[in-house]
């Protein structure tokens, strides 16, 4: 079928883009590019929690996840910033998403956590690593 065939590319896709706007994001809020922190035009100073932290993450995480390398733990650490996003600063204000303005925080929480769950896929650092390794270990021969 040929949603079959489309399922590696799309979420390879998926994968790409998500990072790639966390990483923006994360680019911001660190190095005052794209309009800066909040459309301020400046960078958050450094070692301001939790705002440069969580930009750290953001730039750093988002990245790996980007190119595909060390991607489920580098997803799930995405995916754990925003979860505190969310409960901590969104959440007090009202517990719906679309009330509190914790919608992008919400969906890139799950949205990290499904590429934690699924994995990078064949079109990744991690898996040109993995299939590089296999090809210089030699495999063990049966014991005759």
């Amino acid at each position: 079928m040929m949603f079959d065939r489309l399922s590696v590319p799309v979420t390879t896709l998926f994968r790409v883009v998500v990072g790639l706007i966390f990483a923006v994001h994360g680019s911001a809020t660190v190095l005052g590019l794209f309009g800066g922190s909040r459309g301020t035009g400046e960078a958050i100073a450094a070692g301001t929690w939790p705002g440069w932290y969580a930009g750290i993450i953001q730039l750093v995480a988002g990245t790996l996840v980007v190119v595909g390398l060390g991607t489920r733990i580098a997803a799930l650490l995405c995916s754990g910033s925003m979860a505190y996003a969310y409960f901590v600063v969104h959440q007090p204000d009202a517990l719906a998403p679309v009330a509190n303005g914790g919608e992008s925080a919400a969906l890139f929480c799950w949205s990290f956590f499904l590429i934690a769950v699924l994995g990078p896929g064949p079109y990744s650092l991690d898996a040109l690593l993995t299939r590089r390794s296999r090809e210089t270990v030699p495999a063990l021969q049966p014991a005759a």
